[in-house]
């Protein structure tokens, strides 16, 4: 029996809401991609300088909104071969849950740490909020071999778009685990609002200056 049960018909009726918020995801994701467009050129130049033999980005094959899958853009951090080194890390991984998380992990960059200290590598999923896939402000979007995993209870967190930030990422991110992460993720759905959604950017905004638990 689920804990936190999501009323789906509420969230549906949450017309005004809804179609606010996907407005300002498009503006705010469009100048975004327009004002850090230097930014993009700069961390491109590092990524190749620091591991020519890779792309510049990496794409992953997400699930979103009604497990819905997509492709999620970012900068790579990790060696160009990380997917298959990882099969041989399963073992080491430090989060419980279906996520993987390793605090040392051997596959990322010089550049990619950095970037990802300050979550910079986060940045081209701004296409993705403006395409539609993503939101700003939603649950983080899971690996589709997470979601294989997931029980009814945890599936509630596909009932919204994902986000690029959200009340995990700004609550401690790796250092909360899954089953805190789809705590935060429930409790986001269940009190959504266009003020709770500035509220998580600006505090984002803050997370991406001063780092709380991200590698």
């Amino acid at each position: 029996m689920l804990s936190v049960r999501i009323d789906t018909k509420k969230l549906n009726q949450q017309v005004a809401y809804i179609v606010v918020k996907r407005l300002f995801d498009f503006c705010a994701s469009l100048l975004g991609l327009i004002c850090l467009s230097p930014l993009f050129l700069i961390l491109a130049f590092l990524i190749k300088l620091d591991d020519p033999k890779g792309s510049v980005f990496y794409s992953q094959l997400r699930v979103g909104k009604n497990s819905v899958n997509f492709r999620m853009f970012k900068f790579r951090s990790m060696v160009s071969n990380a997917d298959e080194i990882k099969k041989n890390l399963i073992g080491l991984n430090e989060v419980g849950g279906p996520m993987f998380k390793l605090k040392h992990d051997p596959r990322i960059t010089r550049v990619g740490r950095v970037i990802r200290k300050y979550s910079l590598d986060e940045l081209p999923q701004l296409l993705n909020v403006m395409l539609g896939s993503m939101s700003l402000v939603g649950p983080r979007p899971p690996l589709v071999t997470e979601t294989e995993k997931y029980t009814e209870y945890d599936h509630q967190r596909l009932l919204v778009k994902p986000g690029c930030t959200g009340l995990w990422q700004v609550g401690g991110r790796n250092d909360v685990d899954f089953d805190e992460m789809v705590k935060l993720d429930l409790e986001y759905i269940t009190h959504r609002s266009i003020w709770l959604d500035l509220k998580i950017i600006f505090k984002t905004v803050l997370v991406m200056i001063k780092p709380n638990g991200a590698y």
